[in-house]
């Protein structure tokens, strides 16, 4: 009786539970499909979402539902009238197709608003709540559950395989889109809508004449409770590491209304917490796109700054991190927008590096170094941007960008080759500032002008020491015999060497578009355009003989294959190029076609010490081609073919000495030329929300003729190096691929990515050539749970293999260098209680070359944070980083000169202990 008992409960649980199948087609009223149309099922009795979807290019749809349960269906679609109908489910599937018709009021907004994804047009809006657990503190929390969206390396975003462009919230900018400071600082609980932009065009007038499939952009919708309110939070801690004792102090604060904006956020800590590096603030470009290389020319304005390393939590031993940031908008008026920035940004950190160096030539000795880095980076950044929109017709815009640095770095080295007790200083006071002007003039339905104007004035001073241990009674010391090649003097206790540098650059890119639309179908695009160039290069190298006196020697270098080499460098170079083209844009079917071509005629010329001149003037005409394949609004196929013209700038070809670094002289090439690049890129993208499954797929090839190839010439049993540069007489070629799919089985996300990287280039040493080969291919497979409050858990193994095969022409004799990284990974979270934040995470990374394991680490970290509730003003934290106490980790390096083993010295076992308070 019991076991009879037992059965029929759980057939009636199983009955009550059991799924049915609820599908059909959605068609408009000619009975074309209508795909991507919102489908969701509300229960009536729990008023809670039981399933939703999308309907596929044939406008097929299918919904999974509970047996016995009543649900009211709900079918919209932009621009037709919402569907609402009641059914009760029984046992069996049900097939139900229906027919929508046109409507302009486009009631659905609202009745979509509660679906956790819906699309209007090229915009997927993620309804954040319905990807949250609990655990989310910030943006970038959300942005890792949803689909087809990730966090990269760097902080920033990408979706579909492409890097977010910029960040807005409810419209306005953040920092200019600064993606990066959004993730890290935007309160996740702050998020009711993630809007995904794709084929984003910031100017209205140019959408229609462009193609901006590789544009994406994200608008952040507010709660309606932080609107018109001041919020955010404030968080401090401290705490303990085997070396110092640890603080923190975070206020991130927002106000937002639909006239004016203001963000203010400030970091004070030195746990490794860096919201912004000094490569991101380097890189903070304030929303400034370079009109250059999309008209096929390449002119590399390069940093003379001071050779900073990049720290981070995992490649640093300290780091102590200084920022206040803020950022404005403002609208007077409908016409007129203001806004900008103001940021200062210290950052301070220590690093260890231990390298064991394999170089490829056998006639260099290899060496192990160990270099002891303390470097500090003050910046300071400000932005003012104006838009002014007289009409539709008229948009006129104008922005100014300004970046001030104070840097200083020292280094303490020890070499097995060169010897103990190296020690290198370098500071630098930069600064670079950019101008933007832009005018968008619609003339009437088929005429349309565009002025874009850009300027940019760089000033760079960077000053740079080094001193070495020497011998006078012996020609044993491990840099003799580079002294002897840079015409030191030998007779000092000690070699004391500094090189001091300043560089101008001025350059104006101006360019105007003309668009005339033929038809809906196809339009014309002439351009024309201009960019100007002016750099200054001044330097001088010398030795300190006498640091007390002050005496100073000139040195006299005898370098081998450098002529009548100098010490000083007294360089003026001017780069000009005037081009006009036209491109025609045309759609047909499933296709876009833009073939076009520009004519440039260039100029370069360098004068240097007052009396070299080189001059160069040629014309080229460079052509392009690109098609969109257009399979489905959700599936594309991309196919673009650009030929480009790549220059140098005046550091490349300055030919005095210049000492980047004890192991490292440069002279440059006033000779050297243009190279021109060839590339093909083939891009495919599916997001298909109907069953869930993504894929992005990219494969690109370059052919660079001419290109600027260095020629090191190593000095006789030493690794100190002379460089130079020249035009090499073989082609650079690459080829990368890679791709991703992603697929969702109701609360179970998995992905796989693939990418494939080949090159094969060539270096020069001395009188020897060598080709180098590099194969490399990684692979990334992961499987995670998204439950809003059943605890969520993710798995992934990451494996990476590098081969690289020099070989030296003349000889045909080959070297070959393997490396292999692999990481495994877990990390979990919890919402526990209403209450309770547990995270953790571990890795395991394991580096092996030519078989041989070299390193192994592991990182554990966990947080534990309790607040009385969701909406508690209070929260209390306690994470622990390093829990393991990993020392080091390691990295395999292949390179055409040297490959190494990189042993780099992380921070100690950090535990703090903070807390929140909750605007």
């Amino acid at each position: 009786m019991k076991k009879t008992l037992l059965v029929a409960i759980f057939l009636a649980t199983w009955v009550s539970n059991a799924q049915i199948k609820y599908s059909g087609t959605i068609k408009d009223s000619i009975a074309t499909p209508l795909e991507m149309a919102n489908v969701i099922a509300i229960d009536t009795l729990t008023k809670s979402i039981g399933s939703y979807g999308f309907s596929n290019s044939k406008g097929v749809f299918k919904l999974n539902l509970k047996a016995n349960t009543t649900y009211n269906i709900q079918i919209s679609y932009i621009g037709f009238k919402t569907i609402s109908k009641f059914i009760k489910t029984k046992q069996g599937d049900i097939l139900e197709n229906f027919t929508m018709l046109e409507d302009k009021m486009l009631d659905e907004i609202q009745i979509v608003s509660k679906m956790p994804v819906t699309v209007k047009g090229d915009t997927i809006i993620y309804n954040a709540d319905s990807f949250k657990n609990g655990t989310e503190r910030k943006l970038e929390d959300v942005v890792k559950k949803i689909p087809g969206m990730e966090i990269n390396e760097a902080g920033e975003i990408e979706v579909e395989g492409q890097k977010v462009e910029k960040v807005m919230i409810d419209g306005k900018d953040f920092f200019d889109g600064d993606t990066k400071l959004a993730t890290k600082n935007i309160p996740a609980n702050a998020v009711d809508k993630i809007q995904v932009l794709r084929n984003y065009g910031d100017i209205n007038q140019l959408k229609s004449v462009q193609n901006n499939q590789d544009r994406v952009a994200i608008n952040i919708k507010l709660k309606e409770g932080k609107k018109n309110f001041w919020f955010g939070d404030v968080t401090a801690g401290g705490g303990s590491s085997p070396d110092q004792g640890l603080y923190l102090f975070q206020p991130k604060l927002f106000y937002y209304s639909p006239k004016y904006t203001i963000n203010v956020i400030g970091d004070l800590n030195n746990l490794g917490d860096v919201v912004l590096n000094r490569r991101d603030v380097r890189n903070f470009s304030g929303g400034f796109r370079s009109q250059s290389p999309s008209n096929g020319t390449n002119l590399s304005i390069a940093s003379a700054g001071i050779g900073f390393l990049n720290a981070t939590a995992r490649n640093a031993n300290r780091i102590e991190t200084k920022l206040s940031a803020f950022n404005f908008s403002y609208a007077p008026n409908k016409k007129l927008d203001l806004s900008g920035f103001l940021i200062w940004s210290s950052n301070s950190n220590g690093q260890r590096n231990v390298n064991q160096l394999d170089y490829n030539d056998p006639n260099i000795p290899d060496d192990v170094t160990d270099n002891r880095t303390d470097q500090t980076s003050n910046t300071g950044l400000f932005k003012f941007s104006s838009i002014y929109k007289k009409d539709f017709n008229n948009q006129m815009n104008y922005d100014v960008i300004g970046r001030f640095s104070n840097e200083f770095r020292t280094d303490n080295a020890s070499s097995q080759v060169i010897g103990n007790n190296i020690t290198e200083g370098e500071r630098a006071t930069p600064f670079r500032i950019n101008q933007n002007l832009s005018y968008f003039y619609t003339a009437n339905e088929n005429n349309i002008f565009a002025l874009e104007m850009q300027h940019l004035l760089q000033d760079e001073d960077p000053f740079y020491v080094a001193s070495l241990e020497n011998n006078p009674n012996s020609n044993n010391d491990g840099f003799d015999d580079a002294a002897d090649v840079l015409g030191l003097d030998k007779t000092v206790n000690q070699y004391f060497l500094e090189q001091d540098r300043r560089v101008k650059s001025n350059q104006l890119d101006a360019k105007l578009d003309y668009y005339y639309i033929l038809n809906q179908k196809s339009n014309l695009n002439f351009v024309g355009g201009t960019i100007l160039s002016r750099q200054n290069f001044d330097s001088r190298f010398f030795q300190i003989l006498d640091p007390n006196t002050g005496a100073t020697l000139d040195p006299n270098p005898n370098i081998q294959g450098i002529s009548n080499p100098s010490t000083t460098n007294d360089t003026e170079y001017n780069f000009s190029d005037v081009y006009a083209g036209v491109r025609y844009r045309l759609k047909s079917g499933i296709f876009t076609f833009t073939p076009g071509f520009t004519a440039h005629s260039y100029v370069s010329k360098n004068t240097q010490f007052g009396n070299e001149f080189f001059k160069d003037a040629f014309q080229k005409i460079l052509p392009e081609f690109e098609m969109i394949m257009q399979f489905k609004r959700s599936e594309s196929l991309t196919f673009s073919y650009r030929q480009r013209v790549n220059f140098t700038d005046v550091n490349q070809i300055a030919r005095g000495i210049v000492a980047n670094s004890y192991r490292s002289f440069f002279t440059g090439n006033n000779d050297l030329l243009n190279g021109t690049i060839e590339n093909l890129n083939l891009r495919y993208s599916s997001f298909n929300l109907f069953n869930y499954t993504n894929v992005f797929a990219r494969v690109s090839y370059s052919k660079t003729m001419d290109p600027i190839a260095g020629v090191a010439n190593f000095i006789p049993g030493s690794v100190v190096s002379t460089r130079t540069n020249l035009n090499a007489p073989f082609d650079n070629e690459s080829f990368n691929a890679f791709g991703r799919i992603e697929k969702t089985f109701k609360k179970i996300r998995t992905s796989y990515f693939s990418s494939f990287n080949y090159r094969n280039v060539y270096q020069f040493f001395s009188n020897n050539t060598t080709r180098s080969k590099t194969n490399s291919h990684s692979h990334r497979i992961s499987v995670g749970t998204n439950f809003n409050t059943a605890p969520n858990i993710s798995l992934r193994y990451q494996v990476a293999f590098s081969d690289q095969t020099n070989t030296d022409i003349n000889t045909n004799v080959s070297r070959e260098f393997k490396g292999v990284t692999q990481s495994p990974s877990i990390n979990f979270d919890a919402y526990i209680w209403n209450s309770l934040t547990f995270k953790t995470n571990f890795s395991y990374t394991e580096v092996r070359q030519n078989s041989k394991l070299q390193n192994l680490f592991k990182i554990w970290d966990a947080t534990f944070a309790y607040r009385k509730n969701k909406d508690a003003k209070w929260e209390y934290e306690l994470e622990a980083s390093n829990l393991l106490g990993t020392g080091s980790r390691a990295s395999v390096n292949t390179g055409n000169v040297v490959n190494s083993i990189n042993e780099t010295f992380i921070l100690p076992r950090l535990i703090s202990f903070r807390v929140r308070y909750q605007l």
